[in-house]
C-alpha cells in the first residue's frame, strides 16, 4: 500500500510540473502600437495594456509558488523515502523539473489550464499589489514583441530607434516613403498667399522680363482678372527666345493647357497625375474651384525621397512657413482690425 507522503509528493511533483510549464502570453499588439492607440483612447489597446503590465506580477507569483512546492517536496520526500534517498530524489527533482514541464504534451495542458484560468489570477494579482512590492516584480523580455509590426507607425518608431544599421539619409528615405501616400497635397503646396503670377494683359517687355525672372521661378501662372481664374502658365525659359523690340503679351507667350487638382488629393495621385500628364506644375484648387496653392513635381518628389531638390523654390525650406509671414501684404491696411 502507498504512503501518504508518496502521494502527496507526487500529487506536489505534478502541481510542480503544471505551474512550470505554462507562460503568460502577452497582447499581440506591439508595446509602441499599443501605447499609440491607448493615447487615442483605443478601449481595447487600454485593456491590452492592463493585462501585459500584470505579466510580471504572475511571473513573480509563479516563482514564489514553485519555490514554496519545491519546498514542500522536499519535507515529502524525505519523510517518504528517507534521508539519504529523499536528498537524491529532490535533487533529481529540482534538476530535472523544469525539463519536464517544457515538453511538449505537458506545456500544452500547464497552457490551456492558466489560460483557462488567467482572468481570475489578474484580479487577484491587480486586487493584491501591495504584496508584490516585498515580492518583486520581474520584468520580461517578450521576444515576439521585438520581431512584431503592427502598424505603419510601428514600422516608422523602430526605424527611428536604429542605432548603426541606416544611415540618416536612409532612414529620411524609408520614413518618407512609408508616410508619402497618406499625405495630402495641401501639406506640402506653396500657398496661394505667395503664389507669384501675372496678367494675362501683361506686356512682356525687357523691364518685366528682368521682373520675372528675379522671381528665380522658371513657371508662373497667368490669370484673367485673378488668381481664382488661372487660364495658362508662362515658362519663363521659352521667354529667352521673344524678340525684345516686340512686346507680347503673357496671353500669347503662355501654354494654354492647365491642369487642376485638389487640395484633398493624396500625394500618390498627384505623382501619379504628374507621370500621366508629363506636365511640372498643377493649380491646386479647393472645392469651391478657388485657387489655394501650386504644386509642383519638384515638391512632390521632395516629400518623396525626403530631402530638398534644388529648384526654384530652394530658397524656402518650408513655404508654408514663408506663407505665414504675409511677405505681400495680403489684406493689411493701415487701418486694418481682425476680429
Amino acid at each position: 500500500m502507498v504512503s501518504s507522503p508518496v502521494v502527496l509528493w507526487c500529487l506536489i511533483v505534478l502541481l510542480m510540473l503544471i505551474c512550470a510549464g505554462f507562460k503568460p502570453r502577452y497582447s499581440m499588439i506591439s508595446r509602441y502600437e499599443k501605447n499609440r492607440r491607448v493615447a487615442l483612447g483605443d478601449s481595447e489597446a487600454q485593456e491590452a495594456s492592463r493585462h501585459d503590465s500584470l505579466i510580471g506580477r504572475i511571473l513573480s507569483l509563479q516563482r514564489l509558488i514553485l519555490a514554496l512546492l519545491l519546498i514542500i517536496s522536499v519535507a515529502l520526500s524525505v519523510a517518504a523515502f528517507g534521508w539519504w534517498l529523499g536528498i537524491i530524489i529532490s535533487v533529481v527533482v529540482a534538476a530535472e523539473y523544469p525539463v519536464v514541464a517544457h515538453l511538449r504534451g505537458l506545456r500544452k495542458f500547464s497552457q490551456r489550464f492558466y489560460d483557462r484560468y488567467e482572468q481570475p489570477i489578474l484580479r487577484y494579482v491587480e486586487r493584491f499589489a501591495g504584496l508584490f512590492k516585498y515580492l518583486g516584480t520581474v520584468e520580461p523580455i517578450d521576444e515576439d514583441e521585438l520581431r512584431r509590426l503592427d502598424s505603419r507607425e510601428d514600422l516608422q518608431h523602430l526605424i527611428d530607434q536604429s542605432v548603426g544599421i541606416l544611415t540618416l539619409e536612409e532612414k529620411k528615405l524609408i520614413v518618407h516613403g512609408l508616410s508619402f501616400g497618406d499625405r495630402l497635397v495641401n501639406s506640402i503646396m506653396t500657398p496661394r498667399s505667395i503664389i507669384d503670377s501675372i496678367s494675362k494683359t501683361e506686356f512682356l517687355g525687357p523691364l518685366m522680363l528682368d521682373e520675372l525672372h528675379k522671381t528665380g521661378h522658371s513657371r508662373l501662372p497667368v490669370f484673367d482678372g485673378d488668381i481664382d481664374h488661372i487660364i495658362g502658365v508662362l515658362h519663363l525659359q521659352s521667354l529667352l527666345a521673344l524678340d525684345i523690340k516686340r512686346s507680347v503679351t503673357a496671353e500669347k507667350a503662355m501654354e494654354p493647357q492647365v491642369f487642376y487638382i485638389r487640395e484633398d488629393q493624396t500625394l500618390q495621385h498627384a505623382l501619379a497625375a504628374f507621370l500621366r500628364t508629363h506636365h511640372h506644375l498643377f493649380i491646386v484648387v479647393n472645392q469651391f474651384r478657388e485657387t489655394v496653392g501650386l504644386l509642383t513635381l519638384e515638391d512632390v518628389m521632395e516629400a518623396l525621397l525626403g530631402r530638398q531638390i534644388i529648384d526654384e523654390f530652394d530658397a524656402h525650406d518650408d513655404l508654408r512657413v514663408v506663407a505665414l509671414r504675409n511677405v505681400h501684404a495680403n489684406n493689411h491696411p493701415e487701418n486694418r482690425q481682425d476680429v
